[in-house]
């Protein structure tokens, strides 16, 4: 009789245990060397961030707008014909400092608002990361610009309008519009500069990220850390 129940526990058993390893084979295996989306966005934030550090502190440096063609920033349409109207009399040392200091100004609000750019890109949520990561070489920057162009105009222009008064930009622009302005037979010209100047000194920020993201999707040397050479292997 103990032979009998031994055999039948023995029985239930192992076809426990097969019941059981049938409902561990069915559940969801963490496969290696997939990641998720979470940290797939994680190493697209390093990616922007590596953007920020190295390529957006070159355009806080002396002349890192003015002589970076990439970002140089140059007169408004409306402004063009100020530049010539100077130039015309004899004003071109004027009409190059205009310029100048339009980018000088550009070059202290980027260092000023760095940190704006930086809690940026911290509060981007990647909810098709995948996507972005499998995208065009800047598809994460300009999930960037897309998402935080509005919001960071209206923290940078008042950083601008500080830099501008700064850099003697303000000054120097009230004097050659005046200067324009007293030409005979020209239309009258009121830019709003600081507006401008903020759009265009975005627009640079978001080329340098663009510039850093490329490097890191194109060349493997530049994947830094091991959740970068994890993430963008994905997209190789």
């Amino acid at each position: 009789m103990i032979r009998k129940i031994l055999a039948i526990t023995t029985i239930f058993f192992i076809s426990s245990c097969a019941e059981l390893q049938q409902v561990v084979d069915s559940l969801p295996q963490q496969t290696e060397g997939i990641l998720s989306n979470a940290d797939i966005g994680s190493g697209l934030r390093q990616a922007l961030d590596l953007g920020i550090e190295k390529q957006v502190s070159k355009l806080t440096q002396k002349d890192g707008f003015l002589t970076n063609e990439l970002v140089k920033i140059v007169l408004p349409e409306e402004l063009k014909k100020v530049d010539k109207g100077l130039r015309d009399i004899g004003l071109s040392k004027l009409a190059d400092e205009g310029i100048k200091v339009l980018n000088r100004a550009a070059e202290d609000a980027v260092s000023t608002a760095t940190p704006i750019f930086v809690d940026a890109v911290k509060g981007i949520t990647f909810n098709d990361a995948k996507n972005i990561l499998l995208g065009g070489d800047n598809a994460a920057t300009t999930y960037l610009q897309n998402g935080t162009s509005s919001a960071l105009y209206t923290k940078f222009n008042p950083v601008i309008k500080n830099s501008f008064a700064k850099v003697g930009a303000d000054e120097i622009w009230t004097n050659i519009i005046t200067k324009y302005n007293n030409i005979p037979f020209v239309n009258k010209v009121n830019p709003d500069l600081t507006d401008y100047t903020t759009n265009e000194a975005l627009k640079g920020v978001y080329t340098m990220i663009a510039v850093e993201e490329k490097e890191i999707r194109t060349n493997v040397g530049s994947r830094t850390t091991a959740l970068l050479q994890k993430v963008f292997a994905m997209q190789d």
